[in-house]
């Protein structure tokens, strides 16, 4: 039974059908998120002003730039062009929101985490959920990142050396 479990598990893992879907879930992801916060970076800017983490003048650099990290990160992986690099990017993006998300919790902090919308209910999105999902995001793009056999549907460049 455990052999079988094993030999399941392995074939699971190793399947390109299965990396491939995990990279577009998280590139996906990452362009969804990024739109809404493209189109109003000034409602994004009293998002990020909320963790009180940041310096009051690099809040609208990081409001204006963040968005299209996602943006063009999270392309990365859909498209398959560059998809390891793309996860190294996401992957920082997840352990920032990790620390942010962890000393938010630590200082009782509630806040909305702008992360797929902007909450206008007031009502707080509960920051240790967020932070579960984002270590399972984080875990997945490790998952990506030290996949190392060949990607379904990945632009590659095949430089021959004769």
């Amino acid at each position: 039974m455990g052999i079988l479990l094993k030999d399941s598990f392995e074939k699971i893992y190793h399947s390109a059908w299965m990396e491939l879907a995990v990279r577009w879930f998280l590139g996906v992801m990452f362009v969804y998120s990024s739109l809404h916060k493209i189109v109003e970076p000034a409602y994004f800017a009293k998002i990020i002003y909320g963790y009180y983490l940041f310096p009051a003048n690099s809040i609208s650099l990081i409001a204006i730039i963040l968005p299209y990290v996602e943006l063009f990160s999270g392309l990365s992986l859909v498209l398959g062009i560059y998809p390891r690099s793309g996860t190294v990017l996401i992957n920082i993006l997840l352990f920032t929101f990790i620390i942010a998300l962890s000393i938010n919790i630590v200082r009782g902090q509630e806040f909305d985490c702008g992360c797929f919308s902007f909450n206008e209910s007031d009502q707080p999105s509960s920051a240790k959920h967020l932070l579960v999902r984002d270590i399972i995001y984080f875990v997945m793009g490790l998952y990506v990142f030290f996949y190392s056999r060949d990607r379904k549907w990945c632009i590659k460049r095949k430089i021959e050396i004769s």
